[in-house]
């Protein structure tokens, strides 16, 4: 889970993806629930910037159960037409799904050797495709893509222009409890991860 002291940064960092990933492709299960309800909450280093909001999402985790969640992830992202809440890039870059920021999306994904599997049914800018190839980015062993200037390019490309203002959606919805806990630890991850690409970009 993140935040573990046990982590270097750059596992930790893939794994905080991969769990981004997990979170908004689908309601958390039983066993991905408890796993969060157990979770350290302690940053290595006290006073760390992601501490607080991971603090206030586990908290709210171990609140809430598995039926509450699933609930609340079908009220803000799921029924029949527009939901509540889009987790789609090209949504709030262009005000329209399938729109050309799909299509630089995967012209880019292509570049990487990168493509969405057939039993994906969400299109590539859905915000756990794009997290779980940040994940790829970070962990992967293919050294021709997997490194920090690829990880810099991606998340300025396709992440940091839009996923912030999912985010502040998902802050003010009336009916996100877990979600409103878990975009707030996503912004602030962000932040992070934008404030350390630009320390490497200088």
């Amino acid at each position: 889970m993140p935040l573990s002291p046990a982590m270097d940064e750059e596992t930790a960092r893939a794994e905080v993806y991969g769990l981004l990933a997990q979170l908004y492709y689908a309601a958390p299960d039983v066993a991905l629930l408890e796993a969060l309800r157990v979770a350290a909450t302690q940053a290595p280093a006290a006073g760390g910037v992601l501490e607080e909001p991971w603090q206030q999402f586990v908290g709210v985790a171990r609140a809430m159960s598995a039926s509450e969640v699933a609930a609340e992830f079908d009220a803000l992202f799921g029924g029949l037409g527009k939901p509540e809440v889009y987790l789609y890039g090209s949504h709030y870059l262009s005000g329209f799904l399938n729109e050309r920021p799909l299509a630089k999306l995967r012209g880019d994904l292509a570049a990487l050797g990168l493509a969405r599997h057939d039993a994906m049914s969400e299109s590539e800018d859905h915000v756990a495709y794009v997290c779980e190839v940040m994940r790829y980015l970070i962990a992967g062993d293919d050294g021709a893509v997997c490194h920090l200037g690829g990880q810099s390019r991606f998340f300025s490309m396709h992440l940091q222009p839009w996923l912030p203002q999912l985010c502040e959606q998902l802050a003010t919805h009336p009916k996100a409890r877990l979600y409103r806990a878990l975009a707030a630890f996503t912004q602030a991850f962000v932040a992070v991860e934008a404030q350390g690409f630009d320390l490497l970009d200088r």
